[in-house]
């Protein structure tokens, strides 16, 4: 099965240069624990509750803090054509619950989650990828020490 067939589409959107206020707001309008950053016609970032809420809350920024302060600049993806069973790997060794999803033209289509994947009657299989993410490590780990 294909990315495609799985993934979320209609993906909102926050600009660099936004308010981690305004993408706490949309996080929770939308339901969503992650937004990806653009600049242009450009992915440049992605920005998680997590990342709001260690990165920025912990270390005694404000609400005005601009996004590009604390996003994770590092942007890990799959593609829309990418197998199912290859991105659930991918996401394990990673230690990542969702991926942007770029088709071959690298523009942004959708976003896949575990969840997503788990839908997709292949849920025995998300429990590796499961197992995999929960190990220490990762670029949102709090192992790794505080980011500046």
């Amino acid at each position: 099965m294909r990315v495609s067939e799985v993934m979320t589409r209609d993906v909102r959107l926050i600009e660099p240069t936004q308010t981690i206020q305004d993408a706490a707001k949309l996080m929770s309008e939308l339901d969503a624990g992650i937004m990806p950053v653009r600049e242009g016609d450009r992915l440049v970032g992605m920005i998680t509750d997590r990342d709001i809420t260690v990165r920025a809350v912990a270390q005694g920024r404000g609400p005005d803090t601009p996004v590009r302060e604390i996003m994770t600049d590092e942007v890990l993806y799959c593609f829309d054509d990418d197998e199912t069973d290859a991105v659930e790997r991918n996401m394990a060794d990673i230690k990542v619950r969702r991926l942007p999803v770029l088709n071959r033209d690298k523009r942004l289509v959708g976003i896949v989650s575990l969840g997503d994947l788990a839908v997709s009657d292949k849920a025995s299989k998300i429990g590796a990828a499961m197992a995999g993410i929960s190990q220490p490590g990762g670029q949102h780990s709090q192992t790794g020490g505080p980011r500046t």
